[in-house]
């Protein structure tokens, strides 16, 4: 069964290729949808796929990549506009 995530993930997660090692592990694991830095300093991120392979992906974003500090990660259920089907894994611009 699929899945859709909405993650907000909070520490040093910008300037340490949090982003893309996020892309590359969703990708990876046949997980869609985006991340993106947000202004406040977080990294937001929407992720859909099989039940399992989000929670994998989900456990690696409380860790990250070597250089990230990770300190929180909110996951809640995807609504509204997140709340939609996603072909692919894509880096959105700051939101």
């Amino acid at each position: 069964m699929k899945v859709t995530c909405h993650l907000r993930i909070r520490g040093r997660v910008q300037g340490v290729g949090y982003r893309y090692a996020l892309k590359s592990e969703a990708q990876t694991n046949g997980i869609g949808g985006w991340v993106r830095n947000c202004r406040d300093g977080t990294v937001e991120a929407v992720v859909q796929g099989e039940a399992q392979a989000v929670e994998q992906l989900i456990a690696w974003a409380k860790r990250g990549p070597p250089a990230a500090r990770v300190t929180e990660v909110n996951a809640q259920p995807a609504q509204g506009e997140f709340d939609r089907p996603y072909g692919g894994f894509e880096e959105l611009p700051t939101g």
